[in-house]
């Protein structure tokens, strides 16, 4: 067959069949088992040279995001370093002098200074680009789910996000720059294989590659892994990270090249960090953004041990109490939000500015004051005047000593509290985990509910935060408050107070963010001490599970705050009293597979939809079929009584919802049929044989589905034939691919997988089309180009089993298909929605 392609006459093994192939139409070639020509090919044939080629491709692209996300990273780092280390070493200069001078006042106008300036250059970043705002998780979080959010992975995200968050750490507000990195990291997954961004529209490469959503997704999850590697350097928490909280959809070769991703960022960051510190290219001494160091007894004391099995019972009990801890840290933010929402965001844009000042001079203020005032004076160990032992190889005894405060204090001792506010975060969670000099529980509790407080009512405001580091910090104070109170009044003297600090961070991170498996394993790869495994999953666990007694994590909060249809892992048991005609939306838009321009235009201006059921009138004929067989004629009843048609079930859904008069709901598979006679001498196989051969016949070109019909048209018996996209369909008509009524569809020029889908991600709007380029009387023929084989489900299918295939694979939108291949329903994300499914339960119980 192959050697008579565009021949008049060939034979096979089989048949031998003549005619002239140009004058058919794509769908009778395709019902004779005909191809078209190569060069005519709609989608690409398989290639496994082009496979192999594209597979190898694609490992480049994950291991340059990995070292881009690096990069990023020792950028973010260096600069937030670099202003924190100025801004401190000008104030402390300011506070030593003037406590003797007593012009403190004039220190904390230098303080005021330099942390009103960093933070009103962050709050004008996300002026620039309101996105950057945050952590960016919850948005992440939402795009791997399946949910576009505009403007979240852009290059200019990216620049403002980056920038925004070394002056909100700089600024000295409570944030953190850990969970940044992971909306930084996607963002770097998802431009850079793409070759081209939005705001260098003038750059542009002939780079075929990649241009469907699908891998965008797997990118942008290895983006985000690589993110967190590079924070933690914990690449395999990393990986977990991307697959327990971000992506709806995975497989298992997307897992190794995320795992790859994670491991080039990784080790990215901590070769430059270690020589740019150290000296020492290529020690790989600093695997992280945040180092929690080596956890280790002083050799002097032999009663020392990190943890032991009678330590679990306090470690279950800080899970409970980091559990509630969360849940009302997530209560008040949640309210705080609410406030920004509908008394902030509403006014004009410099009022988000004015916040944040605010939030700045009041922080400022209360860490000076605190600092100053509500310190202890605490002895100084040896240990800390010449090196501590418990302090990790990465931090010499030089840094050691330059983080410790002595504001007011004599010689040999130290200001607790300026130790912990004076400090960055990092060096504060340090002093904590491993200081082996006693900080006040009085000091230790005044500081968790001050750094509680402020770091509460600073996530939300419009500046790029991170919560991965205030949290660690404010639940290592709750833990090391813990560990003294036990060996002050309790007298167990067994108890290593850095551990306890370790499983108060993770009891309160736990009850914040509410994740269990990456979080241990970014603890224990940044602890790098295996043996914390089973006491950080346990408080993990219980953290979790006591903070979901009241409410949700904070990511999804806010994700359910802005009302996005993010789907959860799976549905509850009770939804399995629905099916999927009781969740389906049956009032459908849709296109026929030959239309005219006009109601192509008519149809993508006056809707939102990203598809549209291609479609076809069933015409039927059942009534001559019942009077030939009685066998078919009791087949045919059982398909009028058992099959759900839309017009059926919107009169259902319409008379228990009681918003239409029970006149204006006729079901069309209950009319009468009337017994009118066939022609005796009337085929009917030949005509089925017919309607075979033309399985998109050229009906009603002019009509399109409009709001004057009555029920009975608008929910009329439709055969279903595929999907096509709103994107395809704007592409068409920009593009001018259409025919005149008084040609054959075959004349229609014909547009290449690569044509369609060049202008990807970005596709023209219909809007911006030139309406006047356009004849409305032409008719587009979309069968070329549309899915004839989506997935589809039957009206009588579990919800669970919807759910499940919807978010398995990736959908956007699963047609409703009946036994005898009529539409009568589309399922789409806001259908699979938690309250969506909950109102529904409601009204089946209803109709009970």
């Amino acid at each position: 067959m192959a050697g008579c392609r565009g021949s008049l006459c060939c034979c096979c093994r089989w048949c031998c069949c003549c005619g002239d192939r140009e004058t058919r139409t794509p769908e009778e070639l395709t019902i004779l088992g005909e191809t078209q020509e190569e060069e005519d090919e709609i989608l690409p044939r398989k290639d496994y040279e082009k496979g192999r080629k594209y597979e190898a491709v694609k490992w480049m692209m994950v291991f340059a995001i990995g070292v881009c996300t690096g990069l990023v990273g020792l950028f973010v780092d260096f600069f937030a370093r670099l202003f924190t280390q100025l801004k401190f070493g000008v104030v402390q200069t300011s506070v030593e002098e003037c406590s003797q001078k007593g012009c403190l006042a004039l220190s904390l106008l230098e303080l005021l200074g330099f942390n009103l300036t960093f933070v009103f250059f962050a709050s004008l970043l996300v002026l620039i680009e309101p996105v950057a705002a945050g952590s960016g998780i919850p948005e992440i979080k939402c795009y791997l789910n399946g949910v576009k959010v505009p403007g979240i992975v852009r290059l200019r995200t990216l620049l403002c996000k980056v920038f925004g968050v070394l002056f909100s750490v700089a600024g000295g507000l409570f944030v953190g720059k850990e969970g940044p990195m992971i909306h930084s990291g996607a963002v770097v997954g998802a431009g850079l294989p793409q070759f081209q961004s939005i705001s260098l529209r003038k750059i542009q490469f002939n780079y075929p590659y990649f241009r469907s959503d699908r891998d965008k997704r797997d990118f942008v999850s290895a983006g985000a892994a690589a993110g967190v590697a590079a924070a933690f350097g914990a690449p395999i928490g990393g990986t977990l990270f991307s697959l327990e909280e971000g992506s709806s959809f995975w497989n298992q070769g997307l897992t190794w090249r995320v795992l790859f991703c994670s491991m080039s960022a990784t080790f990215t960051l901590n070769f430059f960090r270690s020589g740019i510190q150290f000296g020492s290219w290529g020690s790989f001494q600093l695997p992280g953004l945040l180092n929690f160091g080596e956890f280790k007894c002083s050799d002097s004391d032999k009663k020392c041990h990190l943890w032991t099995a009678m330590d679990l019972g306090f470690f279950v009990a800080m899970g409970v109490i980091g559990g509630l801890l969360g849940a009302t840290f997530n209560c008040l933010n949640k309210r705080l939000a609410k406030y920004r929402m509908r008394n902030v965001h509403p006014k004009p844009k410099l009022v988000r500015v004015l916040e944040s000042l605010l939030v700045s001079l009041v922080t400022t203020v209360v860490v000076f004051v605190a600092s100053m005032v509500l310190g202890e004076c605490r002895q100084m160990t040896s240990a800390a005047q010449v090196g501590n032992d418990s302090i990790p190889l990465q931090v010499t005894s030089e840094d050691v000593n330059s983080s410790i405060k002595t504001f007011f204090c004599p010689n040999e001792t130290y200001n607790d509290m300026a130790t912990l506010f004076f400090n960055p975060q990092e060096s504060a969670i340090l002093q904590l985990f491993h200081q082996d000099s006693t900080f006040s529980p009085v000091t230790l509790a005044l500081f968790f509910v001050l750094y509680f407080s402020l770091a509460c009512w600073t996530y939300g405001i419009s500046v790029p935060s991170g919560l991965f580091v205030p949290s660690l910090l404010c639940g290592a104070a709750f833990g090391r408050l813990v560990a003294n109170v036990l060996k002050s009044y309790i007298g167990l003297d067994h108890i290593y107070s850095g551990t306890f600090a370790l499983i108060g961070a993770a009891a309160f991170l736990g009850g914040v963010v509410r994740m269990t498996i990456s979080l241990t394993v970014i603890l224990i790869e940044s602890t790098n001490e295996i043996t914390y495994g089973l006491p950080i999953m346990i408080t993990l666990m219980v953290a979790k599970w006591t903070g979901d007694f009241f409410n949700k994590g904070i990511y999804d909060i806010h994700v359910g705050l802005r009302g996005v249809p993010l789907l959860e892992w799976e549905t509850e048991v009770e939804m399995d009293k629905l099916r999927a005609s009781d969740i389906m939306e049956p009032n459908l838009t849709y296109v026929y597979p030959h239309t005219r321009i006009q109601s192509l235009v008519s149809i993508l201006r006056t809707t939102v939809h990203h598809a549209f059921p291609v479609v076809t009138e069933n015409r039927g004929n059942e009534r001559e079929f019942m009077k030939g067989n009685q066998l078919i004629s009791n087949n045919i009843r059982f398909k009028k009584s058992s099959i759900l048609t839309r017009a059926g079930e919107q009169r259902r859904r319409s008379q228990s919802m009681k918003s239409y008069p029970s006149s204006e709901l006729r079901n069309m598979c209950d009319e009468h049929v009337t017994s009118e006679e066939p022609g005796e001498k009337e085929d009917l196989l030949q005509q089925m044989l017919e309607r075979r051969y033309t399985p998109y016949p050229n009906l009603y070109p002019d009509q399109s589905p409009s709001e004057d019909w009555t029920m009975e048209e608008r929910f009329r018996p439709l055969t279903f034939h595929g999907l096509i996209l709103r994107s395809q369909l704007v592409t068409l008509l920009v593009r001018g691919v259409c025919y005149s009524e008084s040609q054959s569809s075959a004349s229609q020029p014909r547009l290449s997988y690569a044509e369609m889908a060049e202008d990807y991600p970005r596709y023209p709007d219909i809007h911006d089309l030139d309406l006047t380029l356009l004849n409305p009387r032409m008719i587009v023929d979309v069968t070329p180009y549309m899915n004839p084989a989506p997935f589809t489900v039957s009206p009588n299918t579990h919800v669970s089993q919807v759910f499940n295939l919807f978010r398995t694979m990736g959908l956007r939108h699963l047609p409703v298909v009946n036994a005898v291949g009529e539409i009568v329903g589309v399922i789409t994300r806001h259908n699979l929605t938690h309250e969506f499914l909950q109102a529904r339960l409601r009204q089946h119980y209803q109709t009970l």
